[in-house]
């Protein structure tokens, strides 16, 4: 019939794409032509965020990284300023690459790029040890362009009051919404890069590695986690920490396959699922209607495999499509930087996890959402927790 028909399926998925909007070629610019002026009291914080990417230099002045796949790894930094009128949870973007306003908007300042990968392990290794050896790597999903990877990054940085290295991942998207499939088999592209750039941040000194993935980044660091563990390497030294994959698009029988190489988890492995991720709710329709990891599971059926699953429903997002919630949801992002639970090796438990909601939504002074409920799943049992209230 029709309604199961390819086409429809497709136009579901770009209309429902097209609803959170698509940046312009011209929005693909990272550094603006010229930089307004701005003085220290509008300014909140600058921050340096460190760069490894299997994408193809960009022709276009300011773009610096395209949508097209290399067959090397470059590296490097940028600094973004965060302007002292920011709210958290949102990404103030200037309107124009003309001119950045940094008194008004997350503004790129800075960027190099390095020599060669032992650089790139040298700085990182050096700024470790001046953060409590602490790094945190973000991998992000779908859809995504140089810039607005490089900003995400930044936002969360910024609201989560991230305190260690952070690292971010940009494997090449084209951002573009028509374009599913390229940005799925560039993910696929990225494994080796991405294996790559973990060995070498945990080759510098580091003591603890943290991985923050989105949608189809999740699927990407997933496949990295399991090659690592094929090798005989899956923690990466003992460096591994926390993983956090946000409205992770992997099919769930393929997370099974995945988790079952992979092993239970030393650390805590959390999943964020959310059951009006409108995203992902299409992209299941696209892949045959098979259940998506962040979005309509069974909890109980990834907590037997030694994953926590919170999930996130109920917690309010100005994302129409309810699928970045994990950066746009003020409580939610402090958690990201703060950690779910305390940073040490003890078992992961549902009152722990409910001590920090209830101490971070006392601190920063709202609830987690319109029900304040939170659903979390360990492999013990589950539970509903009520915050704020």
């Amino acid at each position: 019939m029709f309604v199961n028909s390819p086409y429809l399926r497709l136009s579901i998925l770009c209309i429902a794409f097209l609803v959170a909007g698509c940046a312009s070629t011209e929005q693909h610019r990272l550094i603006a032509q010229t930089i307004a002026p701005a003085s220290q009291s509008e300014i909140s914080a600058l921050h340096r965020i460190f760069l490894a990417t299997s994408r193809e230099p960009a022709s276009e002045p300011g773009v610096i990284f395209s949508g097209q796949r290399a067959p090397e790894i470059a590296f490097g930094l940028v600094d973004v300023s965060v302007p002292k009128v920011h709210e958290s949870g949102k990404l103030e973007r200037s309107p124009t690459t003309h001119v950045a306003d940094p008194a008004r908007y997350l503004a790129a300042r800075r960027l190099g790029l390095y020599r060669d990968a032992e650089s790139f392990r040298t700085v990182i290794g050096r700024n470790a040890r001046e953060r409590d050896g602490r790094a945190l790597v973000f991998v992000h999903g779908f859809n995504t362009s140089f810039d607005e990877a490089v900003y995400r990054m930044t936002q969360i940085v910024h609201d989560s009051g991230y305190e260690g290295v952070p690292v971010l991942f940009t494997w090449p998207s084209s951002a573009r919404v028509l374009n599913y499939i390229y940005d799925q088999n560039s993910a696929t592209a990225a494994r080796d890069a991405l294996e790559k750039t973990l060995q070498l941040i945990a080759g510098s000194g580091v003591k603890r590695i943290d991985i923050v993935a989105h949608s189809m980044g999740a699927w990407l660091t997933m496949e990295v986690l399991r090659q690592l563990a094929i090798s005989g390497d899956r923690d990466l030294g003992g460096r591994l920490a926390d993983v956090v994959l946000a409205s992770p698009d992997i099919d769930l029988d393929v997370f099974q396959s995945q988790m079952r190489r992979y092993g239970v988890p030393d650390r805590n492995f959390f999943v964020l699922t959310s059951r009006d991720d409108r995203a992902l709710n299409v992209s299941r329709i696209i892949a045959g209607n098979a259940p998506r990891l962040g979005s309509g599971i069974q909890p109980e059926e990834v907590a037997e495999l030694g994953v926590t699953v919170l999930d996130v429903t109920s917690l309010s997002s100005p994302d129409g499509l309810n699928h970045t919630k994990f950066a746009e949801n003020p409580v939610l992002v402090r958690l990201l930087g703060e950690g779910l639970v305390d940073s040490d090796d003890t078992p992961v438990t549902e009152d722990r996890i409910a001590q920090r909601l209830e101490g971070l939504t006392r601190g920063i002074g709202q609830t987690i959402g319109s029900a304040a409920d939170l659903i979390i799943t360990t492999p013990f049992e589950v539970i509903n927790i009520a915050v704020g209230q």
